[in-house]
């Protein structure tokens, strides 16, 4: 991915509200299960590592993104971003995470 093209999934991740949540144990297979359930319906994904958990953000990403085939956007703090393109979803229409 370009600086470019991260910069700009960037810009549009600012105003999503986090829809997954890396809890006390980590990454699971369930956790996996539903991240990739909504990159495959949104693309776009801000998730948020628990306060009490042993990962740091950098290490819940970096440890899920190839899991996922996704890539890291942004970290920042306990959030991080991951994208992943659907060619099923048309392009050309609104992007699904701003549907």
């Amino acid at each position: 991915m370009r600086g470019k093209d991260r910069a700009a999934l960037r810009a549009e991740a600012h105003h999503l509200d986090v829809v997954v949540h890396v809890g006390q144990h980590g990454v699971t297979p369930a956790l996996l299960q539903s991240t990739d359930d909504v990159l495959r319906t949104r693309e776009l994904v801000k998730a948020q590592v628990s306060k009490g958990g042993e990962l740091s953000a950098r290490e819940a990403a970096e440890s899920m993104a190839p899991a996922l085939g996704a890539e890291i956007v942004q970290v920042i703090g306990r959030t991080f971003t991951l994208y992943r393109e659907n060619p099923e979803l048309k392009r050309g229409e609104t992007p699904p995470w701003r549907r």
